[in-house]
């Protein structure tokens, strides 16, 4: 068997009426020829005709006595339920006096088999008359039909209501969303009780993006329904971000290429990374058995159904597998009266009448026909034996039955037409809202997506030309953050702050100096020059103590002093560049220590200088000796102290330093040092500096071989040399660092220089008057000089 649901649109034949005395119509029409038509009629002052779809399909029968007929097949038990719902709300307006006071309602009712042809063939009927189907005529003289409720699928409402608009018969359909029906010009007097499908699927677009499934697939009925949909799906879709990853038109096509099909269809969904699949068109029992059949692709994926899928319990009744965990929007409820005791009235046994609840039985339960030859032919079509039943079995007791489906649209339908016959005008109420009910609950909401989530600290880039929700999740460059999901670009931090690690926002940039709070490496510097400035100190205070003494006063006692002064205070100014810097330490962490080492170095050029006048004067008749004496030396010490001075007034004066913040040569952190303010006058600094280190240095090494007695000058050498050594050695290291270890080299520079100095010069007098007091006396003065 096979059946085409395709839409047709109705011929309305007209007919001449010949001769002037009740002439028989001119033509007569030839509509589609069914078994049985399943016709409910109930006579009253005012017809109201309903057409309803109870059978899912029509197939074109080749059984043996029954050619050029066509069979309604497949009841669905809660569709039933619209027609009942229908006869139901009749008879209650009937017993209300409140409407349609002495006026009676009666109806004419066809199951239009799911059909456009059956559906155009029940209007003729209910127009023509309960004996005959003639365009244009009434076959019972004055017929007095009100308005159509119906139908329940958008195609066989499009037939109807292009009939009726011509004859302007009011008409409320119960399930029809097709957005052709908004046309008022075509369908002037077609109203409806459900939501268009515009409305649903903005509706539905935005459930999507609330779940943040962006990467989908749609699963459509190949029919003008599916086609008008479609378009409209897939375009909210789009304005909400929401890709569709594949389109399938199921076709109702013939058993021999169906496995064929439904193989491809497996593939496209099973290889496809969506994990939601949207259903829209029209729903049928074909289109439910074809997706039964690849339901072993479907048992990860998410369905979402819309209100025609929605309401259709049989899908849960009988294709449970397949549909669990759905998701479907479905209309809100109307408040309609307790219909239950009026729907378990109805029997076979107290029914015989009613073909429609008979062939209910015959399919769902099995049950035996009264007539043995459509027993016989049923048989044979549905392929099941059938068996008697007591005929006491109740509707209600379907599972699909127990759904509301759209009977409370079918009853507010029938109340509306009946108040607008009551105040004789026209009205309807559209207003419907929209509630998402999930078939069978989540622990978990699902994803579905092309791509995962670029998490925050990451950036979107597309990797397709097509769809935009495909993309890599790339890291943001060093300096950018991104605070939000899925997003589109990074943000570049301001110069101050930082991304953190998750680079998911700026923090600020970490400050580096050398800190007294947190570290390490000061407490060492603070440590080794309090150490040393502690221990010259003490050596200054022995100095002075044992300054009568021959070996202090052995050369230039006074130079000592000076000299000792100036090392402590070259240990403790190391303390200037320690801490966070301020203008005033970066004004005197340069100045200071320049100058002075320039007094130290300068108190050793005179020791040198005077070493050697004061061999020379030893000579008899020796003109050197007008110039031995602390007056020269402390005039050599001030002047060669003095050039350092005004090189730093000079300084200080034109372009001081002072502190900044480096942002710029370390991305993640912020060092905060001094500027020199000018590069040439701090190089002057250490240049000088250095000339007068050389020049004392080439001095005490000539004067090294001078009688020990006397001479001070090798030591002088060696601290010299180790001066020299360190700061020609600091100068490359200090260029190539940054930050808190540049200020740490010059440190460890002015420290070691410092040190060598004291040890160097010092220790070997301080043994000699600590250790070896009898060598501290003029008498070994003159023995050494002896010898």
């Amino acid at each position: 068997m096979s059946h085409d649901p395709a839409l047709y649109d109705p011929l309305l034949l007209l007919c001449v009426i010949l001769g002037s005395q009740n002439p028989p119509p001119a033509c007569d029409l030839h509509p589609v020829t069914t078994i049985e038509d399943y016709k409910y009629f109930q006579n009253g002052d005012v017809i109201i005709g309903g057409v309803f779809s109870v059978n899912d399909f029509m197939n074109e029968l080749t059984y043996a006595g029954f050619h050029h007929y066509r069979l309604c097949v497949r009841p669905i038990p809660q569709y039933y339920k619209d027609l009942l719902t229908f006869r139901f709300a009749i008879e209650e307006i009937n017993q209300d006096q409140t409407i349609l006071p002495n006026i009676s309602l009666g109806y004419h009712i066809y199951d239009s088999c799911s059909d456009s042809m059956k559906a155009v063939k029940s209007v003729l009927q209910i127009l023509s008359g309960p004996t005959m189907t003639v365009p244009n005529y009434s076959c019972i003289g004055q017929r007095n039909v009100a308005g159509f409720i119906g139908d329940q699928g958008s195609a066989m409402t499009v037939s109807m209501a292009q009939i009726l608009a011509i004859y302007r018969y009011s008409q409320i359909s119960y399930g029809a969303t097709s957005d052709a029906l908004n046309d008022r010009r075509l369908y002037p007097t077609f109203f409806r009780t459900i939501q268009c499908a515009k409305s649903f699927y903005l509706v539905l677009s935005k459930i999507i993006k609330f779940f943040r499934w962006t990467w989908v697939g749609i699963i459509s009925s190949d029919d003008d329904r599916g086609h008008e949909e479609i378009p409209i799906l897939t375009r909210y879709l789009t304005m909400d971000g929401i890709c569709v990853a594949y389109i399938i038109k199921v076709k109702f096509v013939s058993l021999s290429v169906l496995d064929d099909i439904e193989r491809k269809n497996m593939e496209v969904i099973g290889n496809s990374s969506a994990h939601v699949i949207i259903l829209c068109g029209k729903y049928s029992a074909d289109l439910a058995d074809r997706l039964n059949a690849i339901r072993g692709v479907l048992h990860n994926k998410t369905l979402v159904f819309g209100p025609t899928f929605a309401l259709v319990t049989s899908l849960m009744e009988h294709h449970r597998e397949a549909f669990h965990g759905s998701l479907a929007l479905e209309p809100s409820s109307l408040p309609v009266p307790d219909m239950r005791s009026f729907y378990e009235s109805f029997q076979t046994i107290s029914h015989p009448k009613d073909m429609l609840l008979a062939l209910i039985w015959l399919v769902q339960l099995q049950c035996l026909l009264k007539n043995s030859r459509m027993n016989e032919f049923y048989q044979s079509i549905y392929k099941k034996p059938l068996h008697n039943c007591t005929g006491r079995e109740r509707v209600t007791d379907f599972y699909s039955f127990q759904s509301k489906g759209l009977s409370d649209r079918v009853y507010k339908a029938v109340y509306l037409l009946a108040q607008a016959l009551h105040d004789l005008h026209m009205s309807t109420d559209r207003r419907s809202t929209d509630k998402i009910a999930l078939l069978h609950r989540y622990y978990q909401v699902p994803a579905s997506q092309c791509s995962e989530n670029c998490l925050p600290g990451t950036q979107k880039v597309s990797k397709s030309r097509i769809h935009s929700c495909c993309y890599d999740c790339v890291p943001c460059s060093p300096g950018e953050i991104s605070n939000v999901t899925d997003s589109d670009t990074c943000m570049k931090c301001s110069d101050l702050d930082w991304p953190n690690v998750k680079k998911d926002r700026c923090v600020p940039k970490q400050l580096e100096f050398l800190s007294y709070t947190d570290d390490t490496l000061v407490l060492v510097i603070s440590l080794v020059s309090s150490v040393f400035s502690f221990l010259t100190f003490l050596i200054l205070i022995t100095f002075i103590l044992y300054q009568d003494t021959a070996i202090v006063k052995a050369n230039n006692r006074n130079l000592s002093f000076l000299l000792l002064v100036s090392i402590l205070l070259s240990f403790l100014c190391v303390f200037l560049f320690l801490g966070h810097p301020v203008d005033l330490t970066c004004m005197l962490r340069q100045v200071s220590f320049g100058i002075l080492f320039s007094v130290a170095v300068s108190c050793l050029l005179a020791k040198t200088i005077m070493v050697c006048i004061a061999f020379k004067a030893t000579k008899p008749g020796s003109s050197w000796k007008r110039w031995i004496g602390s007056k020269w030396s402390n005039s050599l010490v001030m002047f060669c102290s003095s050039i350092q001075v005004i090189i730093c007034v000079g300084w200080l004066s034109l372009a001081p330093p002072f502190p900044e913040m480096d942002t710029w040569s370390y991305q993640e952190k912020i060092i905060v040092q001094c500027n020199e303010g000018s590069v040439m006058a701090f190089y002057s600094v250490l240049g000088y500096m250095g000339v007068l280190a050389s020049v004392s240095f080439i001095t005490a090494f000539l004067a090294r071989t001078l009688p020990d007695s006397f001479n001070e000058a090798k030591y002088i050498t060696f601290s010299m040399l180790v001066f020299c050594s360190v700061w020609i050695a600091m100068i490359p290291a200090y260029l190539s660092t940054r930050g808190k270890y540049m200020v740490a080299v010059e440190i460890f520079a002015i420290l070691s220089s410092s040190a060598g100095l004291l040890g160097c010069i010092f220790f070997p007098k301080c043994f000699i008057i600590l250790w070896r007091p009898e060598l501290n006396s003029r008498t070994q003065l003159l023995v050494g000089r002896s010898r």
